[in-house]
């Protein structure tokens, strides 16, 4: 059976269970600066981006300037929520564990949250010394840009055509089509919603899981067919 040259993990709503727990938080703080929006539309919406590029596409949509330092606040209290909040998505670390091929994790989050966040559900050995932040690569180009999963590429010495990419976002996943990867959806977090899938889809995964028990299987059957075969 063909061996994928890499596997990269995101970690927001891949691994762990953060993004919604993220979202509430950010939603509150966008409704007291005077946009109402829910932490489930914020989710369904934005997921994947930066807390900055979130705000300024809310900015944009509802021509509400905010201030800036409602990042700094935003970063400092999803931190202390992730710490004390953050678990694991039921099967991640048996589905890690069981790849075969390197493993790497490619994340909008900044590379201390990821590693705090990894570590605290007992992931990071896993990971240690192949994770990377779209804040931190040379370019600081985050998704939906391709950079940072190209950057892991080039570090890891992979082929993106034959790297596999696992994404619960449009987000995520236009950035590592646009990196020329296989990418495969994942719905199994607390922010899933209805027409997640369908979302996933559209934005270019080639096919999409919601339990971490399918992913070996779906590596391998996709291994199997390639593009250019």
């Amino acid at each position: 059976m063909p061996q994928p040259d890499l596997v990269i993990f995101d970690c927001d709503g891949v691994l762990v269970d953060s993004e919604i727990v993220a979202a509430r938080v950010e939603a509150e703080l966008i409704t007291l600066a005077g946009y109402e929006i829910s932490a489930e539309e914020l989710a369904e919406t934005y997921a994947g981006l930066t807390f900055k590029d979130i705000l300024m596409r809310v900015e944009e949509k509802s021509q509400i300037p905010f201030q800036a330092s409602l990042i700094d606040r935003a970063e400092e209290l999803v931190d202390r929520k992730l710490r004390s909040d953050v678990r694991i998505i039921d099967g991640a670390r048996e589905a890690v564990a069981s790849i075969t091929a390197p493993r790497a994790v490619c994340s909008n989050s900044r590379q201390d949250r990821v590693e705090f966040m990894l570590e605290k559900v007992r992931l990071l050995p896993f990971f240690a010394g192949r994770i990377f932040s779209g804040l931190d690569i040379p370019s600081k180009k985050t998704k939906p840009a391709p950079d940072v999963f190209l950057y892991a590429a080039e570090q890891l010495g992979a082929n993106p055509k034959n790297t596999f990419v696992i994404e619960d976002s449009v987000h995520g996943i236009t950035g590592a089509r646009a990196a020329g990867m296989r990418v495969i959806g994942f719905t199994g977090a607390g922010h899933s919603y209805p027409g997640h899938a369908d979302a996933l889809t559209e934005a270019g995964a080639e096919t999409v899981i919601r339990r971490w028990a399918e992913l070996n299987s779906t590596i391998a059957a996709l291994s199997e067919w390639s593009e250019d075969a």
